[in-house]
């Protein structure tokens, strides 16, 4: 089987991994301050905080603006659940607008009119590694006093208009889960160039403290180890070279792929770097069952990203989120990712176009 993901660890991750655990310094220390002020230093911003998850970095970035019970915050319905519910957690309401049917990210178009006197922050999700149109958001945000808050999750090293992503809002978050472009096992971080949001955002992932046994507000236990952080020191090392095997693969694909009838591929925008967390190609939703069962058979993984916009879920259903987002509703039913991770060979590639064409002829 190719599998739709898969981390790459090597023996520098053990070495550094071994180094610390020989230390006796294993929770949060130096190790994870060194991998703060190094990613810090690739994304191009002053302060980069770390954390123990990609949610949990959502959460605090939210508190640490100042997000609270009564405010809204404006976010795509087409990701995965730990967006909105990173809004949730802080007693904010998720506004859900519909998305781009060609990148899948939140429609700039559509967030004007989703905007109350409840509304505080904009939450655009770099989907895929695709990053979503900042120039309009931002326009927006600053026409109506809102934070912007960039869900940067899939999307280590990716750049809009020659910036980096994680370094456009006025925070950032990214997640180290195994899957990831890089991962640290577990753990996330948040990125900002505002001191106060800074500080807040660390403070907040230690108990509230200023300084130890200091507590100057309501905090987590959301730090990140010095496990993690060696692992992560290593995986940065790499990850351009992982984003370049990426967006190989990728351009790959979608040669081949474009030529196959009954089988869409990404889109890319001009001036932007989509670094392919994810390889999505869609269908007709009548056929994606099948072609996902045909694919498995001839052993390709494959994987939907996602099945339903959120407030499909049970738990919005329950908590009485109403949405139309007709685009966002018609992804989920039509998506299939694809493997395109740094493991995936030339052969594989093959394997996977070939089997397609196949598809095509077959059941498409």
């Amino acid at each position: 089987m190719i599998p739709i993901a898969k981390p790459l660890i090597g023996d520098e991750e053990i070495e550094e991994v071994v180094k610390v655990l020989k230390s006796g310094f294993i929770a949060q220390g130096p190790k994870v301050a060194e991998f703060e002020e190094k990613f810090a230093e690739y994304i191009g911003v002053k302060h980069a905080v770390a954390t123990s998850s990609g949610t949990t970095a959502l959460h605090t970035a939210l508190l640490a603006l100042g997000i609270k019970a009564g405010d809204e915050v404006i976010t795509t319905p087409f990701t995965f659940a730990a967006t909105s519910n990173s809004v949730l957690y802080v007693g904010a309401k998720p506004v859900f607008v519909d998305v781009n049917p060609e990148t899948y990210n939140i429609d700039p178009e559509k967030i004007a009119e989703a905007i109350t006197d409840k509304t505080k922050a904009i939450m655009p999700v770099h989907l895929y590694g695709q990053p979503a149109d900042m120039d309009p958001i931002h326009e927006i945000a600053d026409e109506n006093d809102l934070k912007v808050i960039e869900d940067a999750a899939q999307a280590h090293g990716a750049v809009y208009k020659g910036k980096m992503v994680g370094s456009m809002g006025n925070a950032a978050c990214f997640s180290f889960y195994p899957t990831k472009n890089m991962t640290t096992s577990e753990g996330g971080m948040v990125t900002t160039d505002d001191d106060a949001t800074a500080d807040a955002a660390r403070a907040i992932r230690a108990h509230g403290e200023s300084q130890r046994y200091t507590h100057v507000m309501l905090g987590y236990n959301f730090r990140m180890t010095d496990v993690a952080a060696a692992i992560g020191l290593a995986q940065l090392k790499k990850l351009d070279t992982f984003n370049e095997k990426r967006i190989e693969n990728a351009k790959y694909l979608t040669s081949k792929i474009n030529e196959i009838n009954g089988i869409k591929a990404p889109t890319v925008p001009e001036n932007v770097k989509h670094v392919f967390h994810q390889y999505t190609i869609r269908v007709d939703k009548s056929k994606r069952d099948d072609l996902i069962e045909f694919l498995n058979a001839e052993g390709i993984g494959t994987g939907i990203h996602y099945p339903k916009p959120i407030y499909q879920q049970k738990i919005y259903q329950d908590m009485g989120f109403k949405a139309s987002c007709p685009e966002a509703e018609e992804a989920a039913s039509s998506v299939i990712s694809i493997p395109v991770h740094p493991s995936v060979e030339k052969s594989d590639l093959e394997k996977i176009v070939s089997t397609l064409e196949k598809a095509s002829k077959t059941i498409l």
